[in-house]
């Protein structure tokens, strides 16, 4: 009686895998906006500042510390120069990228580093696939800034209704921008994290009702934080998505998050509890990590849902923002790089029925995860990507 029990799973299995060999993945890196100087950055952070200042500033800080980190024949781009864009789209799609996520600042009519994006929407001749995180969190001064002292340089309203009607209205040309990321006639947003937004829902069903009106089928709406996807008790039924988004997401799996939000809320329990010294919640220094040992564990993960989108890392170090507070990945090379996606590629067809894979990231060169060429390993990493491509038959046309 077993036997043909066992022949029907293995056609199933034939079936199954020969369904997953027709995906073409869809390799989306996420962007940031910030080497390009803006008016509040010189008031934050000084004169001049961009996330250059910080990745020229970076020092190794122990035996063996890959920085400072200098970009490839010390190409310190500004990304208000279209050329500069231009460059980015066509070395992407050398490579075999499906496109872009720009992340996104909007608050309350308010908007920061969005400069990038408009020239990318204003240039249609540029040939590059894209979509947006709207990156909600505020912003604070936690580079500089001591344990416990970190003050909000902005913030949101997200209960102003009249904002998210003004704010739609500007995202929608870059939804009609035929370069747009679309599935079924709707556009991919991301909202980083959503379960901070009091009025969520509401908002949503304004949005989608708009996107209708706009022509489109509605939007399909993804988040992207460890936070909001291990955070209980919020309503994720307008999500088409959620994006396993590492190493956050791999830490926060492993039981980490609870250590990390302690430290994130050191400086509300020091005021409720009145007390003026340091709360130590980690050791002191950089605190680091084993690059393999983490995307062994990625590598081990079941899909934390049906509808979940996994995700790549290509190195981490943010220790350019945070010093001997950051955090470090430690022997990362292309070469480990090419061997995890191809692992990841065959999880995200075989168990994830996905086409897509979000990478951290295409520029985040002040935290280390960058694909863009670097004096050290220059094109080692976007030739992993295209090697991983083209060994499981991809084209992204």
């Amino acid at each position: 009686m077993a036997a043909p029990l066992q022949r029907k799973t293995f056609q199933d299995d034939k079936r199954t895998w020969a369904a997953a060999r027709k995906i073409v993945m869809k390799i989306i890196p996420l962007y940031l906006p910030q080497f390009h100087q803006i008016p509040e950055n010189d008031e934050w952070w000084g004169e001049g500042f961009t996330e250059w200042t910080n990745v020229k500033g970076a020092k190794p800080l122990f035996e063996g510390h890959y920085q400072p980190r200098v970009p490839l024949n010390k190409n310190y781009y500004d990304l208000t120069n279209i050329e500069v864009i231009r460059w980015q789209a066509d070395l992407a799609k050398e490579y075999g990228i499906y496109g872009f996520c720009f992340y996104h600042y909007s608050f309350n009519n308010k908007r920061l580093l969005e400069e990038p994006m408009e020239l990318l929407l204003a240039n249609p001749d540029i040939d590059l696939k894209y979509c947006i995180s709207w990156a909600n969190h505020n912003w604070e001064d936690t580079w500089r800034a001591s344990a416990g002292q970190e003050t909000t340089l902005i913030a949101h309203d997200f209960d102003n209704e009249a904002d998210w009607v003004e704010h739609f209205n500007y995202l929608l040309p870059f939804f009609q921008d035929e370069r747009y990321m679309k599935e079924e006639n709707k556009p991919l947003l991301t909202i980083y994290i959503p379960n901070i937004i009091r009025k969520l829902n509401k908002m949503l069903d304004l949005w989608n009702q708009m996107a209708i009106e706009a022509g489109f089928s509605g939007i399909k709406f993804m988040y992207q934080s460890a936070m909001s996807y291990h955070s209980k008790g919020w309503d994720r039924s307008s999500f088409d998505y959620g994006i396993e988004f590492h190493p956050g997401f791999v830490n926060a799996h492993q039981g980490l998050w609870t250590k990390l939000n302690l430290m994130k809320y050191t400086s509300r329990i020091k005021k409720i509890l009145g007390i003026k010294r340091r709360m130590a919640l980690r050791p002191k220094g950089v605190q680091r990590s084993d690059y393999d040992e983490t995307w062994e564990k990625i590598l081990a993960l079941k899909p934390s849902a049906s509808n979940a989108i996994p995700s790549a890392f290509v190195d981490w170090d943010n220790t350019p923002r945070k010093k001997e507070n950051g955090s470090v990945y430690t022997e990362a090379t292309p070469e480990k790089f090419r061997g995890y996606l191809t692992r990841l590629i065959r999880k995200a067809k075989n168990e994830y029925k996905t086409d897509k894979i979000f990478v951290f990231a295409w520029n985040e060169w002040a935290e280390g995860g960058y694909l863009e060429p670097d004096e050290k390993f220059g094109y080692g990493y976007l030739e992993a990507i295209q090697q991983v491509l083209n060994e499981n038959r991809e084209h992204n046309d």
